[in-house]
């Protein structure tokens, strides 16, 4: 017969197994466990990148922020700390796009001479982009947009992301001078054509490669024309014809300019 205790110190051995086990599987702060010869840092970021791959934004950043957090020296915290910065950026929503552009900033602080800054000024960038508006609405993020991808041309100019950037920049600085012509075509309407020329003549000095630019012109010239500056108005007539092969103000544009040139 067992006697009572050995029983006891039996009982007692198990009961320290069945802690041990309860608490590892509680996790609390302790390190996680590896696999054999992975560092925790590393085995914290194949952890995040594995929560990227489904979308799981918040798990991504909790095993991001864990490496930046508590492991200073690794050589992984930098691109954890943009990890952190992109899971708030692709999740979206106001609140986390303030939060993310506050990582890239912190980024671009801390690390200036990394090979990723380059990469952190273009989603500091896109943070702004992500929060424009359509053209009838404010245009504080737009103008924000367009001024930290500047600051990418003028840092980065060689930087292997200048293509993506470069198309990103075109669309914000696009809306902006979308924003402008729209109140120049209302003042235009109104028949207020001191204050659409003003408007017209902004977008084509801010942004003289402006895709829409045919409208600018043919309305510049039509509102000049209506104030009786035709010497004025000939030029941008003759632009538009020249400079667009396909517009739906090319057949006015000609008939202007054979009026006013026959005059």
């Amino acid at each position: 017969m067992m006697n009572f205790r050995h029983f006891s110190n039996v009982a007692v051995r198990l009961l320290l197994v069945a802690g041990t086990v309860a608490l590892a599987a509680c996790g609390g702060n302790k390190a996680p466990e590896t696999a054999p010869n992975v560092q925790p840092d590393q085995f914290l970021f194949q952890r995040a990148n594995d929560a990227v791959k489904r979308q799981r934004w918040a798990d991504a950043r909790k095993y991001f922020q864990q490496i930046v957090d508590n492991y200073p020296q690794s050589a992984l915290r930098p691109d954890a700390k943009l990890g952190v910065g992109d899971t708030y950026l692709s999740e979206g929503g106001e609140a986390n796009l303030v939060l993310a552009e506050n990582e890239f900033k912190e980024f671009i602080t801390f690390y200036p001479t990394n090979t990723r800054v380059d990469y952190s000024q273009y989603k500091l960038a896109m943070t702004h982009y992500k929060r424009m508006r359509a053209p009838e609405r404010d245009q504080t993020e737009t103008s924000a947009a367009v001024r930290e991808f500047e600051v990418f041309f003028d840092r980065y100019p060689n930087s292997m992301l200048m293509p993506e950037v470069r198309q990103n920049w075109r669309e914000s600085r696009s809306r902006l001078s979308e924003a402008s012509y729209k109140v120049g075509l209302y003042y235009y309407r109104a028949r207020w054509y001191v204050g659409a020329i003003d408007r017209f003549k902004e977008v084509l000095k801010d942004d003289p490669g402006y895709p829409e630019r045919d409208a600018v012109y043919y309305y510049l010239a039509e509102s000049l024309l209506k104030t009786d500056k035709k010497a004025e108005a000939l030029p941008y007539y003759d632009r538009l014809v020249k400079e667009f092969e396909r517009s739906e103000f090319l057949v006015d544009a000609r008939k202007r300019l054979e009026t006013l040139t026959t005059e």
